[in-house]
């Protein structure tokens, strides 16, 4: 089962996945995120960039969309932890999606937990 660190941001539970284990990469490791979620009673899901795979980041593989909607299907938040300038670089269709997951939603891009309990509290995100 996937190891949690359980904190409260922004008076949101929110469920932060350990830096080292296995990557978010199928519908299957998603299914197992979720029973673990559902079991420690957190809404965010706060992942480091270093366990999702490089499928996830070219939007073309779907990677991103299909796994994101399982845990959004379940009523689930997501929250990406990390430095992804290197993908934004190469990426407009990666760029045009944090431009809009920074506006709002149920899914997020953040560099730190600060980004993201200010994210919580309605605060605008702001990129580095």
């Amino acid at each position: 089962m996937e190891r949690f660190e359980r904190r409260t941001l922004a008076g949101q539970e929110v469920l932060l996945a350990a830096e080292a284990g296995p990557l978010l990469d199928s519908e299957a490791a998603a299914l197992q995120l979720i029973g673990a979620a559902w079991e420690l009673g957190g809404r965010w899901i706060v992942w480091p960039v270093e366990r999702l795979p490089q499928a996830f980041f070219d939007l073309q593989s779907r990677l991103a969309g299909s796994l994101v909607q399982k845990l959004l299907n379940y009523g689930l938040r997501f929250a990406v932890l990390g430095d992804i300038q290197p993908w934004l670089e190469r990426s407009r269709a990666l760029r045009d999606l944090v431009y809009e997951t920074d506006r709002g939603g149920d899914w997020c891009f953040v560099h730190d937990l600060a980004a993201l309990e200010r994210r919580l509290r309605g605060e605008p995100v702001q990129r580095h």
